[in-house]
């Protein structure tokens, strides 16, 4: 149960010994009184190269992060209880480094000094309302993981990993139909060699731009622009497989009944073409999916899919269920497309599925609805035959084309 003491929070008088105190491009000038006297008295202070070099001089011993950070949090901790300071980019909990500290420490040990974000002063310099707008990061980031953010009229910044990100970007925005859209380069925020640089995707021509940058977007898109509709059922071209595919209305029902939450993992047993784990993750940017495919090739059409549906956080574990399940994170709700026959991957989907999670299964063949209605008398559940008929030509006219029915069986774990 929730308590200020397992939150970190107590009642007792705070003793703070680390201090996070945010930067801008201004450096010391930018510091309130109270962050000076914090990076002032610290016995040692830690931050980027380029951080350390905005606070210069300092007494103290300096520390430049390694790769990856985590690397110097043993000497860091050794500090502990004497007064160290930890330098970030504007907000330390906002893409930064505060989370990561807030992992080892307490909140009570902590002092934290934030200055405006680089969003924050994007949405100044352009007067846009940063509750508006989409929030993203593709620094040390897959460049598709702006494509889920691609819609029609919205607002998008995006940090980039660097001086090539914005033209990257545009390519990419002018490949998915959005090549009319608004992109405005603003470069080294915050301090004396601030640029702010506005073009259009497809005119994008901008050179020299500096490492430290953000990209604000206002999307527009061509009638033929690549959009991910919001509900679930994509089109079916949305994936390349081989057959192996859940189709469009059978998907829609699927993940209706696997009722994803935010934050959660899902298995996606015989994943084919990845199409349930793949629209899972995309119904909320904190999901994730673990799909389980036999064969090789069709593990390498789900990596692909992965990555044009904005490098989603599907992991893929290639080999037979249910042998691939062992050591892998509970799932908060199962998927079985493939497999369901196989002798002991339904039980082993349910003995590793969380109390309260949810396993859904579908099948198409007699075989298969026999290995279901065994799993209904066992464990329970619900079943449920899912019949479609889409309109076909029949000569100079047109009748309905009945689709195979699915049979559905889901089941809670108690």
């Amino acid at each position: 149960m929730f308590s200020p003491e397992t939150a970190g929070l107590s009642s007792a008088p705070l003793r703070p010994w680390l201090s996070l105190v945010g930067l801008g491009e201004d450096g010391r000038a930018g510091l309130a009184p109270v962050a000076l006297a914090a990076l002032d008295r610290a016995e040692l202070v830690v931050g980027g190269a380029r951080h350390l070099a905005l606070v210069a001089p300092v007494a103290a011993e300096t520390l430049a992060w390694p790769s990856p950070l985590s690397d110097a949090f043993p000497a860091l901790m050794a500090r502990r209880g004497r007064p160290v300071c930890v330098l970030a980019s504007g907000d330390p909990f906002h893409y930064g480094v505060g989370v990561q500290l807030a992992g080892l420490v307490a909140p009570s040990e902590i002092a934290a000094f934030p200055q405006p974000s680089a969003f924050s002063l994007a949405c100044a310099r352009l007067c846009w309302a940063q509750q508006d707008c989409a929030l993203v990061s593709l620094h040390g980031r897959a460049l598709e993981r702006i494509v889920p953010h691609l819609q029609p009229g919205r607002r998008v910044l995006a940090l980039s990993w660097d001086g090539t990100t914005p033209a990257r970007l545009a390519q990419l925005l002018c490949d998915r139909g959005f090549g009319a859209s608004l992109l405005v380069v603003l470069e080294a925020l915050g301090g004396p060699r601030e640029r702010v640089r506005a073009t259009t995707a497809r005119d994008f021509a901008l050179s020299e731009i500096d490492p430290l940058n953000l990209v604000a977007l206002e999307l527009q898109a061509a009638p033929e622009a690549f959009i991910l509709p919001l509900a679930a059922g994509l089109d079916d071209g949305f994936f390349a497989n081989d057959g192996q595919l859940t189709k469009a209305d059978i998907r829609a029902v699927t993940l209706s009944a696997l009722q994803p939450r935010a934050g959660e993992l899902l298995w996606d047993v015989g994943a084919g073409s990845g199409s349930i784990g793949l629209e899972w993750c995309l119904r909320h940017g904190a999901n994730r999916a673990i799909a389980f495919e036999e064969r090789p090739e069709r593990a390498a059409r789900i990596a692909a899919n992965r990555q044009a549906l904005g490098a989603l956080p599907v992991t893929i574990v290639e080999g037979r269920a249910p042998d691939g399940f062992a050591g892998q994170a509970e799932p908060d709700a199962v998927f079985i497309g493939g497999g369901i026959a196989d002798e002991g991957v339904a039980e082993a989907a349910l003995a590793a599925l969380k109390p309260g999670g949810r396993l859904v299964a579908n099948v198409v063949t007699l075989e298969g609805e026999a290995r279901l209605a065994a799993l209904f008398s066992r464990h329970g559940g619900s079943l449920r035959r899912i019949g479609l008929a889409h309109l076909d030509r029949v000569g100079t006219m047109h009748g309905w084309r009945s689709a195979m029915p699915v049979t559905q069986w889901r089941v809670v774990k108690p």
